[in-house]
């Protein structure tokens, strides 16, 4: 069938099939819808966790107790973590995955497209679920993301919804890693070896099968936190002989290799935007997937650097302080490839191009704190205070979420025909990396001089630092409403978008015609 035949095909099926309106988006089994509803599913939780994020800043915003109980300000930090973790970031790049990996490999589909389906359909309800537990009685849990006992023990009825919902994200997540596997072995072109792979797939892969290591292993953490709670076990009760240390090894041999798979896929779209702007090949193309590789090897010997308080022995304490000191040289081959990409290229800014150079120079940041969290005596003066608040979220806010807005602006003009509005998209760089350090620069200085984190309340020494930190915040929150404006104004019409819309050495991508066949449950009509 001729291209202008299957576009027919495409056409007549969204407006005679009987998949139409809002059930094609119900059934689709297509990689680029599905890829569309993470993505706006993820942009949704964004605002939904951000919001609470605001209700956190908000009562810091000076000393005293405001505008919430202290209670519901704890509710407020573990749920923020949580829809921001599993409902935003992640189901963002397998948004990302679902609509590149089957172009950039030459697949017509994802190899799986019913499970890909449901790995989706999955997520509203688990998100919905994990929301309601703040109209439960008790209120959700007020124990942080990590839900340490013996504190998330002693949370009303509302855990065990919390950990089903918690269950289900993690399926999600492992059935659209499974998709992705099978995708990349199985569909790539016949000429496409691993190596020839873009980084942005190489980068899917390896996530890919950290996701499917180590999801259970949460899951089994928080089953076993449920048994205790309500069937009488004690895994992690003292009284019964359990260790409330032992969930904190669990939880943390997941938790580690989770950062690396919420940032490896941002470290995949950094590669393919830096070359397009550099108007040159990335620089160490295989020296990058190795790096990638061992960051992931490395991310699973490295845990008990959460727990360096906990009384381990001191052999455990400088193992641990030096595996993680050693994730920072795959990560340096990484930054310095980067940078040796731009290095004599004919660079232009462009909006995504000024995202991904934030990310490298912010994420930065992010490791060098990271390296000082890693050494023992410094890290039990660092321990469960805002330094550690202003360390990851320099990684996951400049880094994880920089990376998914950079990717949104490259490959908007790919998705939906039309070109964004640079002046625009500028604008709502310029806002958004001013506030973001406003917000979590400060927080260094304030964890330094000994204000731990998770507390409604402070001394006021701190009130400075915290309202700057509080108006930085809101002004985040508030730039990200101008990034939905120009995707909503990008995806209704403007300047046509041309096959070879950023003028780059990554060109090629976007000169191939997309293969991908429109597929739902029912079999498109065919157009002679």
């Amino acid at each position: 069938m001729s291209e202008a035949a299957t576009h027919n095909a495409h056409d007549d099926h969204h407006d005679h099939g009987p998949a139409k309106g809002l059930l094609r988006w119900v059934f689709t089994t297509n990689h680029k819808d599905i890829g569309t509803l993470y993505l706006i599913f993820s942009l949704i939780m964004l605002f939904v966790g951000g919001a609470m994020a605001l209700v956190i800043r908000a009562e810091l915003f000076e000393p005293g107790l405001q505008f919430v109980n202290p209670d519901f300000f704890n509710q407020m930090t573990t749920m923020h973590a949580l829809i921001m973790i599993f409902g935003m970031i992640m189901p963002a790049f397998v948004g990302f995955a679902n609509w590149m990996v089957p172009m950039m490999i030459g697949a017509p589909d994802m190899a799986l497209p019913r499970l890909n389906n449901w790995s989706f359909w999955i997520l509203p309800f688990a998100g919905t679920l994990l929301l309601s537990t703040l109209f439960m009685e008790g209120g959700a849990p007020a124990s942080g993301w990590t839900l340490y006992p013996p504190l998330s023990l002693q949370t009303g009825n509302a855990l065990p919804y919390a950990i089903f919902a918690i269950h289900l994200l993690g399926f999600s997540s492992i059935m659209g890693a499974i998709n992705i596997i099978v995708t990349i072995m199985n569909m790539r072109a016949p000429t496409m070896s691993l190596l020839k792979m873009p980084l942005f797939v190489w980068t899917w892969l390896i996530t890919a099968y950290l996701l499917i290591a180590v999801m259970p292993v949460l899951a089994g953490g928080v089953t076993m936190l449920l048994t205790d709670a309500f069937f009488g076990t004690s895994f992690f009760q003292a009284a019964g002989g359990g260790d409330p240390v032992l969930f904190q090894h669990i939880f943390w041999f997941f938790g580690h290799p989770e950062v690396y798979i919420i940032i490896l896929p941002a470290f995949g779209i950094v590669s393919q935007i830096i070359p397009t702007f550099s108007r040159k090949p990335l620089f160490g193309h295989d020296s990058m997937v190795y790096a990638t590789a061992s960051i992931a090897f490395l991310s699973f010997i490295v845990w008990a650097h959460h727990m360096f308080t906990v009384g381990m022995p001191l052999a455990g304490q400088l193992f641990f302080m030096l595996s993680t000191m050693l994730i920072a040289v795959p990560t340096g081959v990484k930054v310095f490839n980067w940078t040796a990409t731009m290095w004599k290229g004919s660079l232009s800014f462009e909006t995504p191009m000024l995202f991904a150079l934030a990310f490298l120079f912010l994420f930065t940041i992010g490791g060098f704190s990271g390296l000082m969290l890693a050494i023992v005596p410094a890290d039990f003066q660092y321990h469960d205070s805002y330094f550690v608040v202003a360390h990851f979220h320099y990684v996951l806010v400049p880094g994880a979420l920089f990376g998914a807005i950079g990717g949104a602006y490259y490959w908007l003009p790919k998705w939906t025909g039309y070109m964004y509005d640079e002046t625009l998209g500028k604008w709502h760089f310029w806002l958004t990396t001013f506030f973001v350090n406003l917000t979590f620069f400060p927080q260094h200085f304030v964890g330094l001089a000994g204000m731990p984190r998770r507390i409604p309340d402070y001394a006021v020494q701190f009130a400075d630092f915290n309202a700057i930190s509080s108006v930085g915040a809101f002004g985040f929150g508030f730039s990200q409403l101008l990034f939905v404006y120009i995707i909503i104004k990008c995806v209704r019409g403007g300047q046509k978008a041309t096959a070879q819309v950023w003028d780059g050495a990554d060109g090629l991508e976007w000169t191939v015609p997309s293969p991908a066949p429109y597929h739902t449950f029912e079999e498109a009509p065919i157009v002679k």
